[in-house]
Parts: structure tokens; C-alpha cells; sequence
């Protein structure tokens, strides 16, 4: 419990004027009220207040108050969830989430991340780009080594996610493009992988990197789908006037050659080689017996990746060698 009930927090969470201060209707009685109001004429606060104070009072806003601004919506949101760690002398490091502490005191906008989760050019919050904002990443993430709150949280708070990302998006600044779309998104493919990039903004260009390195406008622009025959890291960034290049987006690809699998007799006698091929590609099966003279014996298309090759007359020789060319 101490990982978040922190001395430097009270120990107890929520119990405190500004998460307090706001109507509630209790089942008991059916009344709507003032909880601050409520616990004072229950006698439950000591010393008891003066009530007509409590206008003046700091309070918060729910994510599902639209009748509140962004900013509050989503710095109460913040302090709920995140001002128990992140505040000084918390075990949170770099800003400080209490709603009452000035948002140009929060160290929070425009504050570069202490970790980058290889995002370039990371900050807390970047104005008007939801993909370098670290907050809003480790909010829209489940993975355990990611997210935040670290604890006590399995899923995605879609809601939250939504009004501190048009939080974000509603900052003064520059607006950045959303990062282009790799697909396939990487993985493991034999003798050749097709790609394509797709930006979401249609007046965006795309350019690439084959290195892992960031791309820029002198880097390989995207027109046409590409081909990729070798093991490498594919790099994309979208670029156009008026925005900050997107964030990049990256994907590892690795190609395998084409190879022959398992072989064997079939009950026929004939010679059985199963080949690791691309889907829909025509290739020829050669033989050769000195490895000098090749001679062809079928054309076969791959219906999948994984596809047999047949010499029936391998009965016939002491010896063969087998070659599968691409046609």
C-alpha cells in the first residue's frame, strides 16, 4: 500500500478539500449535496467551517464534466491518479501533478522526459502532439513496463485518454502530423517482404530510413511500395508545411532465403522436397548431378509459403543435386 499511499501525500488519498468539494447524491436519503457541506453538519469535520466559504474553495472537475475546461478536466484527472508520486519529495520524478500547484509551475508542458520509451524527441507533454507526450503514451498503454499508475491498473481509461489527448491538442504550438503506417508492421518473411507507408494526412510525404536512424528530408522519400530482400530496420516519418514531422514509426523486418525444408522418398519412389517459398511466386526445380549442368524438371507457383517439389525419376541416378530457381 505505501508505493502509493506516500508519506509525502498524507498517507491517505482523496480525502482532501479540493477532491471533496463537489455535489454528491446518497442513496440513504436520495438528497444531492455539498460533500464538504455534508460532512460538516455531520459533525464530521474538526474544527467545523464556515459554509459560505465553500465557493471560494479549490475544487475539481470530473473527465465527464463538459461544462469544465480541458486543462481542468484533465489536471484533476492528473492529481486524482498521478500527484501521490509526482510531487516534490515524491518517488515520481520531474513534475509535480498537484491541481493546485500553477500549471506554468508543474514542470510539466514542454519538459523533455527523463525516459524516452524511444520515442524521439520526447517530453512529458509536447504541445499539440499526443505521440511525443510521454504521458499521454504511458495513459494509452496497458504494458506493465509502460504504463501509469504503475500499480492497481490493468486496463486502458479510454476516457482519460481522450480529454488529456484533446488537452494536449488544444495547447498553443504547432501542430504535429500523426507518424505514417508500416505494413505489414515487421515480422519474419521468406526471400522478400512487400511494404507499404501510408501517411493519415494525404498532403504529408513520407521518407525512410534502412538503418534505424531518424529520418529526414534528405532521407529516401516514399512513392511506391517497396521490395525488402535483407534483414534491416524500416524508419518513417511524415513531413509537410505548416507541422512538425511526425513521430517516427519503425519496424524490423527480417527476410529469410528461400530453403528447402524437410525431403525425403515418397512411397512411388520419386524424390519429395518440401521448399519455404513466397505465396504466388513461380519457381523451377533443377537437378544436377556434378553440379556444372542443371537440367529443369517442373515449374510449380506456390500457393503458400510452404510447398512441395517432386523428382520422380530420382530412382534413376546414384546421386543428384536439387536447386529451386526463381522464374
Amino acid at each position: 500500500c505505501l508505493t502509493c499511499h506516500t508519506p509525502q501525500s498524507g498517507y491517505v488519498l482523496g480525502i482532501n478539500t479540493r477532491q471533496l468539494n463537489g455535489s454528491m447524491t446518497y442513496p440513504a436519503t436520495g438528497n444531492s449535496d455539498n460533500q464538504l457541506r455534508t460532512l460538516n453538519r455531520l459533525g464530521l469535520l474538526n474544527p467545523a467551517f464556515n459554509e459560505t466559504n465553500i465557493a471560494s474553495l479549490t475544487k475539481m472537475f470530473a473527465l465527464t464534466n463538459t461544462g469544465a475546461s480541458l486543462e481542468l478536466r484533465a489536471r484533476s484527472y492528473l492529481d486524482a491518479n498521478c500527484a501521490q508520486c509526482h510531487r516534490p519529495g515524491g518517488v515520481g520524478i520531474t513534475f509535480d501533478a498537484r491541481f493546485d500547484t500553477p500549471l506554468a509551475s508543474q514542470n510539466l508542458v514542454g519538459t523533455l522526459a527523463s525516459s524516452s520509451l524511444g520515442i524521439d524527441n520526447a517530453h512529458i507533454v509536447q504541445s499539440r502532439d499526443i505521440w511525443r507526450s510521454v504521458l499521454h503514451v504511458r495513459m494509452n498503454t496497458a504494458t506493465n513496463i509502460y504504463k501509469m499508475p504503475p500499480l492497481a491498473r490493468s486496463l486502458i481509461d479510454a476516457n482519460a485518454v481522450q480529454v488529456v489527448g484533446d488537452w494536449i491538442n488544444s495547447l498553443a504550438g504547432t501542430p504535429a502530423l500523426a507518424p505514417p503506417v508500416i505494413a505489414p508492421p515487421g515480422g519474419t518473411f521468406t526471400s522478400l517482404a512487400n511494404v507499404t507507408l501510408a501517411a493519415p494526412d494525404t498532403n504529408a510525404a513520407i521518407y525512410f530510413t534502412f538503418d534505424n536512424s531518424l529520418p529526414t528530408t534528405n532521407s529516401f522519400s516514399y512513392a511506391a511500395p517497396l521490395s525488402l530482400t535483407s534483414n534491416l530496420t524500416l524508419t518513417a516519418s511524415a513531413f509537410a508545411t505548416g507541422y512538425v514531422n511526425s513521430v517516427t514509426a519503425s519496424a524490423i523486418f527480417t527476410i529469410q532465403p528461400m530453403q528447402f525444408t524437410t525431403l525425403g522418398f515418397a512411397t512411388n519412389g520419386g524424390f519429395q522436397l518440401n521448399f519455404l517459398g513466397v505465396p504466388g511466386q513461380t519457381y523451377i526445380l533443377q537437378a544436377s548431378t556434378n553440379l556444372i549442368n542443371w537440367l529443369p524438371l517442373n515449374t510449380n507457383v506456390a500457393m503458400t509459403n510452404l510447398f512441395q517439389l517432386i523428382d520422380p525419376s530420382a530412382s534413376n541416378y546414384s546421386r543428384r543435386f536439387y536447386r529451386a530457381l526463381k522464374q
